[in-house]
């Protein structure tokens, strides 16, 4: 088993309930980097930041450990920047930047720890210096509640440029931590405590049971003498090199299938089957240069109930180049009308006779289900993703219906895809893509012949508990690799 594996099951094993804490420090653990490099890059960007001040937080940054005033004196430079502002201006300058910069650098394995401890039913916060402003995206995405850090003071609904307090830095961390612990009730011996930096040192150790992530050096010298797990994680915040490389050789041996397929079509005059020969080709050849296995449960759900629609949790871009590997052919689907354009792939969609939606216009993308129930009625599968959009975590975003009218209306049943980890394999907005097995389990044809129109949405609602409970009790693999 790995560090990680190892502490996922001391959480499963251990204690449940609220009055067991879960305390994550944010800049390095539960994100690769520091979610200030997105503001100065950002400042940077708009011409507002001067020499001076860039020269000096240079400077600081390369020095690495700081003192509490050294810190005391950044923050409060920080936060003095921000005097006058209204806290849902802070709120939407930070929001812009997760979404831009953040988020991408997200740790999927810091995830897997929080969702473990949320399924314990322990109290889950976030522990950090920096500001609730920066820290507030992510606490939402992960469904985390509580939040001890460096608050900003505000009077008559603007920031004064001061602190509340003192920083969550330190040992200023460590005392908020242990007044939250004292105001919730909770058992700090019980707890655990999740950091990554020599400051965190005395937050760690007001908590039973510490835990070092991507530690740096003095940190890890504590763990490892204090027997501390010690977890490190495959950065995020740029592509490792062989990533790259090996990205750039998935999309050439992609091109070259469709250049292939585009000499069959000319050969033959037999589009689909050219079509056919390109996804099952290119799904392959990407797989095996970027090197992904797949471990496959349920194959034998692929085959069984063509025509039908299939239905997949979506988290990036690579899940495209999964399912064209698992379907291998005689498929359609929806896509938004943009993607026509796309170079190559664009020419591919239509080969496929993808139906292409206006999202801007409503009722065209109403209009638009009818060529793709008449897809289905011809023959051919329909692969779609009924989130409608890409999720950060493998958390599931809320079903939408079109996915589900196709199939009552064609006649055809669901076929649901349950994808576990493709966000380690891609997150939702990288450009490069990493070596690793995925986790694929292909659940039985579900029959809509019977639904009715006024049932819905909780029909719906009982094919995402489906996913949800494949995710969290995931089936024993059958030895099966596609």
């Amino acid at each position: 088993m790995t560090a990680l594996e190892q502490q996922l099951q001391r959480i499963a094993d251990g204690p449940s309930g609220p009055k067991i804490g879960a305390f994550f420090d944010y800049d390095g653990t539960l994100i690769d980097g520091y979610s200030a490099a997105a503001y100065f890059t950002d400042r940077i960007k708009r011409g507002d930041i001067g020499a001076k001040e860039l020269i000096e937080t240079v400077k600081m940054a390369r020095k690495g450990d700081l003192s509490d005033a050294e810190f005391n004196d950044i923050i409060g430079k920080g936060i003095l920047d921000w005097a006058g502002q209204t806290e849902a201006e802070m709120r939407a300058l930070w929001q812009r930047l997760w979404l831009a910069k953040t988020a991408t650098t997200l740790f999927p394995e810091s995830w897997k720890l929080v969702d473990a401890h949320q399924k314990k039913g322990h109290t889950v916060a976030i522990a950090s210096s920096a500001t609730l402003y920066q820290i507030e995206p992510l606490a939402r995405e992960y469904g985390i509640e509580h939040i001890v850090c460096t608050r900003a003071m505000i009077r008559n609904g603007r920031l004064t440029g001061g602190v509340e307090g003192s920083p969550a830095w330190g040992d200023g961390k460590a005392a908020g931590v242990r007044a939250f612990a004292k105001a919730q009730g909770i058992n700090l011996k019980s707890s655990y405590g999740y950091a990554n930096g020599n400051e965190d040192i005395a937050f760690l150790k007001a908590v039973g049971k510490p835990s070092a992530v991507q530690p740096k050096p003095e940190l890890e010298k504590v763990a490892i003498e204090g027997g501390w797990p010690v977890l490190r994680f495959p950065r995020r915040s740029r592509g490792p090199a062989q990533a790259v490389a090996r990205t750039v050789g998935a999309y050439a041996a992609m091109g070259a299938s469709f250049v292939a397929g585009l000499g069959l079509e000319k050969l033959t005059g037999d589009t689909r089957r050219a079509a056919d020969f390109i996804t099952a080709t290119a799904g392959d050849a990407a797989l095996a240069v970027l090197g992904v296995k797949v471990d496959l449960v349920g194959a034998e759900n692929l085959h069984k109930y063509r025509p039908c629609v299939f239905i997949l949790n979506h988290q990036s871009k690579f899940d495209l180049f999964l399912m064209m590997k698992l379907v291998r052919g005689k498929f359609s689907g929806v896509a938004k009308a943009e993607a026509a354009n796309v170079p190559g792939f664009g020419r591919y969609m239509k080969m496929t006779d993808i139906a292409f939606l206006d999202r801007a216009n409503s009722q065209k993308s109403i209009d638009a289900l009818k060529p793709a129930v008449d897809r289905l009625k011809a023959g051919l599968s329909i692969c779609i993703a009924p989130e409608g959009t890409r999720s950060w975590t493998p958390k599931l975003g809320k079903f939408k219906k079109g996915a589900f009218h196709m199939a009552m209306q064609a006649g055809v049943p669901i076929v649901p895809v349950v994808i576990r980890n493709a966000g380690e394999i891609m997150g939702r907005n990288d450009q490069t893509m990493r070596a690793g097995t995925l986790q694929v389990t292909v659940l039985p044809g579900i029959d809509v012949s019977k639904w009715k129109p006024e049932e819905l949405n909780e029909r719906i609602a009982e094919v995402q508990q489906l996913y949800v409970d494949t995710m969290n009790h995931w089936p024993a693999s059958e030895g099966q690799a596609a």
